[in-house]
């Protein structure tokens, strides 16, 4: 059989022999009782959602983690039917029947919840799996330690009704990438708290988790009995101050390549892209790269989003367009069909993921993440 060709406009290549790496990695740096759950939310950052899960967990993930029901849906759709997944992002009217019948853990997060997912369990005929989340500081979804009595009341009774399974309980950290950060310590002690509370009632959860990648990392008593990798999985680092990914041995998973679609000569004083805010200073050579924001590519780096063309790392010169950007190619001779690397291990000289968030000020999970379906995701080391 021959396989089609790498697209040539650009790609975005995905090592899955590094992911399972990666995976492999986090599951040594967690005691042997601790269960690794692969998040693969957002279309596993952007990487593709259902090849990363198989790898995931042909490396030893134990669970799979999503944030929306419909987001675990297609995982089952997909043939990934005996492992346990857990979404947490549930709004009124969202699909609980169904996530009932494909076997899906249900973060509750309040009463209105409780309340849909019970109602759906008696049509369905069906337990539900669902798992209660404290809010212990975030402030975002979670119930909150005054209202974490009445939620666990009512569901305890709803298992005894038979509606119901808690099969969890969990949290979410605030700043664990800002290592001392006093919430931590404070998050934590809480979480105990609730737990307690929860166990004392007669919760008896299969897990108890609220360790995501920094914490995985680096705060070991945060493990409980399942640790939630997200971002750390695709070797990328939660945060520059926790450290590179080779210092924690992870290896990025996505390079992010393009062919430079033309080459030409400008003399000095032209003005390159939208609102001329690059003019060259000398005569030189403009190489167009078509990729752009449409493609995922950050408007807010233009001017200064680094690209290997050639041999050397370049610099987007003026805007960021829809389709397409430019470089400065200083009058060094290159070829169109040349490759233009944005991203990738930087094993090669090549721009990191870390280097364009901090070319467009974000964070690295946004640069992959946000890496659009325009741009054909290719398989390698699967």
């Amino acid at each position: 059989m021959t396989e089609t060709p790498p697209p040539r406009r650009a790609r975005a290549e995905i090592d899955l022999g590094a992911l399972r790496a990666n995976v492999r990695t986090l599951r040594a740096r967690v005691a042997p009782h601790a269960q690794v759950m692969a998040v693969v939310k957002a279309d596993a950052y952007g990487h593709g959602a259902v090849r990363c899960a198989r790898a995931a967990l042909d490396a030893g993930a134990a669970w799979l983690g999503t944030a929306t029901p419909h987001e675990a849906l297609a995982l089952r759709a997909a043939g990934i039917t005996d492992v346990p997944v857990l979404c947490w992002l549930w709004t009124p009217g969202d699909p609980w029947a169904e996530g009932i019948e494909a076997g899906l853990d249900m973060t509750v997060s309040g009463m209105w919840a409780l309340r849909e997912v019970a109602e759906a369990a008696r049509e369905t005929g069906r337990r539900a799996r669902i798992q209660l989340k404290a809010d212990t500081g975030l402030g975002r979804n979670g119930c909150q330690p005054a209202d974490w009595p009445e939620l666990v009341g009512e569901a305890l009774k709803a298992e005894k009704d038979g509606h119901v399974t808690v099969t969890g309980l969990w949290s979410h950290f605030a700043c664990a990438d800002e290592p001392g950060h006093p919430s931590i310590a404070s998050q934590l002690d809480v979480f105990r708290t609730m737990l307690d509370y929860a166990e004392k009632a007669g919760v008896r959860p299969e897990v108890r988790h609220i360790a995501n990648s920094p914490a995985t990392l680096t705060l070991p008593e945060t493990h409980f009995d399942l640790v939630r990798p997200g971002i750390a999985m695709y070797g990328v680092s939660p945060s520059p101050e926790l450290g590179t990914p080779a210092d924690f041995g992870l290896r990025p998973v996505m390079t992010l390549k393009a062919s430079v679609a033309l080459v030409k000569q400008v003399p000095a004083g032209h003005g390159v892209s939208y609102g001329h805010h690059y003019v060259t200073e000398r005569e030189t050579r403009l190489g167009l790269v078509p990729v752009g924001y449409a493609d995922g590519i950050p408007r807010h780096a233009s001017g200064r989003g680094p690209v290997l063309v050639g041999g050397r790392v370049r610099r987007v010169a003026g805007r960021v367009a829809m389709d397409q950007f430019v470089v400065d190619l200083d009058g060094d001779t290159v070829e169109p069909g040349t490759e233009a690397v944005l991203f990738g291990p930087g094993d090669h000289g090549e721009p990191t993921a870390q280097d364009w968030a901090e070319a467009a000020d974000t964070i690295a999970y946004e640069i992959v993440t946000r890496i659009g379906a325009r741009v054909p995701r290719v398989y390698v080391n699967g």
